[in-house]
């Protein structure tokens, strides 16, 4: 039993020899290895940074323009009210915008349009007695009013890309039925 304790003992100490020469010859490879992977994984992380950046101001765009539509919705009067829908965006974009140095809100508009609406399906009309004689009054359904807001964003990249141009606009629509009080 000794000596097969031994004989383990004196292969343990022939084999550690071996192991560190093969290490020895390859221990710069993981450090070439790094350098290779290292731009790719940063222009990796640098486009998703970019990629988040860009759907952050799509998404406050759209929800600015929501905010303009939910003002205009409220009431007849407020849905032609052009300034106060344009203050209702500006207000909602401000105070989501995180970074409002880099993102900006560039223009604003707003439209009504007027129709009937017989099971789903709207049939435009003029929304003024001088265009439609017949305006509020339906023959099949019922009388709608929906106010349209369209708010445009610019989004400014970090880094010039080639091919890629460094501002690109944003824009969105949101449309809601006017309350009729």
């Amino acid at each position: 039993m000794r000596t097969l304790s031994i004989m383990l003992s004196k292969k343990r100490r022939n084999a550690a020899p071996k192991k560190l020469t093969t290490l020895g010859s390859q221990s710069g490879q993981s450090l070439i290895e790094l350098a290779f992977a290292l731009p790719v994984l940063l222009l990796l992380a640098v486009g998703v940074i970019e990629l988040g950046r860009f759907a952050y101001i799509a998404v406050l765009v759209g929800n600015a323009a929501r905010a303009g539509a939910g003002y205009g919705a409220q009431s007849l009067p407020q849905a032609v009210d052009k300034p106060g829908i344009t203050v209702a965006v500006q207000n909602d974009f401000k105070d989501n915008a995180a970074d409002s140095a880099n993102l900006s809100l560039s223009s604003t508009d707003s439209s009504v349009s007027c129709g009937c609406d017989s099971g789903g399906t709207i049939t435009t009309a003029g929304c003024t007695t001088i265009l439609n004689p017949s305006a509020g009054t339906c023959a099949a359904g019922h009388w709608v009013v929906i106010v349209a807001v369209t708010a445009t964003g610019t989004f400014n990249s970090l880094f010039n890309y080639p091919g890629i141009p460094g501002s690109i606009t944003v824009s969105r629509t949101s449309s809601m039925r006017v309350a009729q009080n």
